[in-house]
């Protein structure tokens, strides 16, 4: 038995983890949404389980607005702030990796993904972890939901991005 045991261990161990595709960033669209090549197509992408302010003044801008009671200025510039971060980490022509969760696409056609910096970093997270999105898990896109609120957690209590104001 401790063989079979043993074997096991050693196939789970030298079998690689699942490959991610690459793909290439053409556009930081604002903070969770970027545009990308994948599969020779021009691609909109969703960051799945962060969500950052808006940059701009829209719909969601001022739903926003209204259930937290701040000013619409206030979030369209937190949301400015939250996509220049993300483009000091990625730009156009940054070669990523991409992974979905359960669903692949959102109700507005956009791809739902979790991408990976050169170095292994998953880009979400470190939105988050910097301090400029919060935690928005919507079922059955949840793999990475402990993950995001031990890095939100960690930004609120640091009082860094969007938090330190």
């Amino acid at each position: 038995m401790r063989r079979v045991i043993t074997i096991l261990v050693i196939i789970l161990l030298a079998t690689p983890a699942a490959a991610r595709d690459q793909v290439t960033v053409t556009r930081v669209v604002d903070g969770d949404t970027l545009t990308i090549y994948y599969n020779n197509k021009k691609e909109n992408v969703r960051l799945v389980g962060i969500d950052t302010p808006e940059s701009r003044d829209n719909s969601k801008a001022r739903r926003d607005a209204d259930r937290t009671g701040r000013d619409l200025q206030v979030i369209t510039s937190q949301g400015k702030r939250a996509a220049a971060f993300v483009k000091s980490l990625v730009g156009k022509g940054s070669v990523l990796e991409i992974e979905f969760d359960v669903e692949r696409r959102d109700r507005y056609g956009r791809l739902l993904a979790y991408l990976y910096l050169s170095d292994g970093r998953m880009l979400n997270e470190e939105i988050v972890r910097a301090g400029y999105a919060s935690v928005m898990t919507i079922p059955p896109n949840g793999k990475y939901k402990d993950r995001f609120l031990k890095a939100y957690r960690e930004a609120r209590e640091s009082r860094v991005g969007l938090w330190g104001e």
